[in-house]
Order: structure tokens, then sequence, then C-alpha cells
């Protein structure tokens, strides 16, 4: 099995956005003055929720592809997950923001989520078809 190198680079990637979006709720928890919770604040509530679905999604995502990568899967596709993974994860957290059923929210808050959840099921089933394709105790 390979290092999967084109995983860790945008990990890597993916480990920078988490950190915006972790100060994005420091600072503002900074501003509320609000330490625990949400303090019933919406704007808070929100950037919460935008941190907490990336923390819920992307770490499963990123071992998928990244056993794929290991299994020397195709790159192209792996790529292509990564990228849209990528696109979907920077896409999400205006779209948490956005007014309730405006085009802000369909668009940025929508679809990210659907290709989130596509990038999981896409990634979960390959590999889920290359493990059944391997003979039994075949190692390497």
């Amino acid at each position: 099995m390979a290092f999967p190198l084109v995983t860790a680079t945008y990990a890597a990637i993916l480990g920078l956005i988490l950190a915006a979006l972790s100060v994005w709720v420091v600072a503002t928890r900074l501003r509320t003055g609000v330490l625990h919770g949400d303090g019933r604040q919406d704007t808070l509530g929100r950037r919460m929720r935008a941190h907490a679905n990336f923390t819920e999604y992307v770490p499963m995502i990123l071992i998928l592809i990244a056993l794929l990568e290991m299994m020397r899967s195709n790159l192209y596709l792996i790529t292509t997950l990564l990228v849209i993974l990528v696109i979907a994860r920077l896409m999400h957290p205006f779209g948490m923001l956005a007014p309730v059923n405006s085009m802000q929210q369909y668009i940025f808050r929508g679809l990210p989520a659907v290709a989130t959840l596509g990038v999981l099921i896409v990634a979960a089933v390959t590999l889920l078809m290359r493990c059944l394709s391997v003979p039994y105790g075949l190692h390497g």
C-alpha cells in the first residue's frame, strides 16, 4: 500500500478550512460574550453548526478516500472527489448564514450538502467494491 499523498495534501487544505471555521466561531464568541453554548445568538448558532457539520463529515470522507488511494484506486476519481469536497466545504458556511428559503441558502447550503453526501457515498461504495474484489486472505 502506498502513502496517500494526494489525500494528505487535500487533508492539509481542509485542515486550514477547519482552522478558519474555528476562528470564525471564536471571534463570534468574543464579540457576543457567549463562552458556552450559543447563548440564543442565531449567528453564533449557525456558525457553530457550520463548524460541527464540517467535523461530522470531513474526517470519515478523508479516511475513505485515503484508503482508496492506498489501494491504488484511480487518482482521477480520488482527486475529483477531493476537489468537490473542498469546494463544497468552502461554500457551506455562506449558506449557513443565508436567509431561510433564499437562493443563497439553496446554492451555498443545499448544493454543498448534496455534494458532500455524494462524495461520502461514492467513496464508501467504491471502497466497499474494491474490498470485496480482493480475494480473502490476500494482503499487499
